[in-house]
């Protein structure tokens, strides 16, 4: 069985965003191919666009929990209501494990460069920031979850 968090982590740390690196590690359940799952979730790492809103993580876990258990029907209300609690219960999860699901607040203690610019990936990089492990738990919390 694959270790979607270890496969997660590794992604981060091979350059792919937070939210492609989780997005890639459930390539074997999503169906999604490399290309597709990378470009789908490009926009929403450093919290959408490096905006440091919702984690990318948190955005990954919502589209493999749509592909997964999302619903297609818009009249099928209890499919939505069932999906939308899929979803919080995700975020709750996250949240009680590192205090946020809000990119800015999950980073409070790390400096980072103002703009839209990606920083370049150093040894300082990953050792600064807690994204390395955010990937790693947002895949392990989807696994017991789909599990």
């Amino acid at each position: 069985m694959t270790d979607h968090g270890l496969l997660a982590e590794r992604l981060f740390r091979q350059g792919y965003n937070c939210s492609q690196s989780v997005l890639l590690a459930f390539s074997d359940i999503t169906g999604l191919d490399d290309a597709m799952a990378a470009r789908l979730a490009s926009s929403f790492g450093g919290g959408l666009g490096r905006m440091r809103e919702v984690c990318g993580t948190v955005s990954a876990a919502a589209m493999i929990l749509g592909l997964t258990k999302g619903y297609s029907d818009p009249s099928d209300v209890e499919a939505k209501k069932e999906h939308y609690k899929l979803v919080r219960e995700f975020a709750d999860r996250f949240k009680a494990q590192n205090g946020s699901i809000i990119c800015r607040e999950l980073l409070s203690s790390v400096k980072t460069t103002e703009g839209g610019d990606p920083e370049a990936r150093s040894a300082e990089y990953y050792s600064k920031r807690p994204c390395p492990e955010l990937c790693k738990q947002a895949a392990r919390i989807l696994d017991e979850m789909l599990s």
